[in-house]
């Protein structure tokens, strides 16, 4: 069996583990987008309420009732501050993730690198072969018989 033929089952592992190193990568992308756009829903459904509590408030209202906007507000605003460090956690393993698909990546091209090598030299030492073959023939053929004399 030829070295490139003996490196097909590392090549089809490296590919698998790359395939799935994509995969990861892709969930990991797709939890930071959902959590980007909770953030953004958190963050504009804070900047309404907060524009509706000023609306309101130049209107007079009650102290119970300010308190109750104030006190939803600083919640909003916590639960944002939770979103963005849950944001950033998701950054941080996607980038983790990224770096892993790279290296998986570069992996597996540089054993398709060796295999495409180990080809062609198995080529060039075919292609050698049959040169030598058919120069062996090509002299028999100009070889004078030995007379039987």
């Amino acid at each position: 069996m030829t070295r490139s033929k003996r490196m097909t089952p590392v090549v089809k592992v490296a590919e698998s583990r790359e395939q799935a190193a994509a995969r990861v990568l892709g969930e990991a992308r797709q939890r930071l987008e959902q959590q980007q756009r909770k953030l953004e829903e958190l963050t504009t459904y804070r900047d309404q309420y907060s524009l509706e509590f000023q609306q309101c408030s130049g209107q007079g209202m009650g102290v119970a009732r300010l308190q109750d906007f104030r006190l939803f507000l600083a919640r909003l605003n916590e639960a944002i501050e939770q979103q963005r460090r849950l944001v950033e956690r998701c950054q941080q393993d996607c980038e983790r993730r990224r770096l892993q698909w790279v290296a998986t990546r570069t992996r597996t091209q540089a054993l398709g690198k060796v295999v495409d090598r180990y080809q062609r030299e198995e080529q060039r030492v075919a292609e050698r072969r049959e040169q030598r073959d058919s120069d062996e023939r090509a002299q028999r053929v100009r070889q004078p018989e030995p007379d039987e004399s």
